[in-house]
């Protein structure tokens, strides 16, 4: 099901991509899915001319992306583990809720990485699903988001099978968490750019 909120995340993406992108820049959407993102990034840009790189761990996900942008130039994906990819030098970077399936123990390398890829002024964009800061907030987030999936059309049963589904592959952090990483990782200008209830994205710029 069309979920506007993930929409409206992916065209503020798209927007703020005019900021960071230049001729002969690199882009690197990590965790591209089925090329979406990229898809809505190259043509907002059209006028530019940047190479567009997008990987995904899942086969399927690359194929699918290499056909919804066969006739787009300077765009290529890839099927790898981002924990093992090297990242050339590039100007912008996006994440679209990504990290939040990296097992902890990786996600700092994960920050470094990209932080070190990134060309100074470079920007980093990364979507997530967070958690409250304390259990009373993270109590209210939820049932507001259950609520929400039931409006959009999913059962009782639906929901309760895919929080099933994603115990111990899903592991959100917190706001504080996810700001922390990119502190570590060397980012200063650090700011939030869209948040409802369990889900925000944010903006770094080296």
């Amino acid at each position: 099901k069309s979920v506007p909120l993930y929409t409206m995340g992916q065209d503020l993406t798209c927007k703020l991509s005019s900021f960071f992108l230049n001729d002969k820049s690199i882009f690197y959407d990590l965790g591209c899915s089925t090329g979406t993102l990229i898809k809505k990034i190259t043509e907002y840009n059209k006028d530019i001319k940047f190479k567009s790189i997008g990987f995904d761990i899942e086969k399927n996900m690359i194929n699918e992306a290499k056909k919804k942008n066969r006739n787009k130039k300077n765009v290529s994906f890839r099927c790898a583990d981002i924990n093992k990819i090297k990242l050339d030098k590039s100007d912008f970077v996006v994440s679209y809720y990504t990290i939040q399936f990296i097992k902890p123990k990786y996600r700092q390398l994960i920050f470094n990485k990209i932080f070190k890829s990134l060309n100074w002024g470079g920007g980093f964009v990364f979507f997530e699903k967070v958690r409250g800061p304390d259990a009373r907030f993270q109590d209210m987030m939820t049932q507001i988001y259950s609520e929400f999936k039931k409006e959009i059309g999913y059962n009782e049963k639906h929901i309760y099978n895919k929080s099933l589904s994603l115990r111990g592959v899903l592991e959100p952090f917190t706001e504080k968490a996810n700001i922390d990483f990119l502190k570590r990782a060397g980012f200063k200008d650090i700011t939030s750019i869209m948040k409802y209830t369990s889900f925000q994205g944010f903006l770094a710029i080296k």
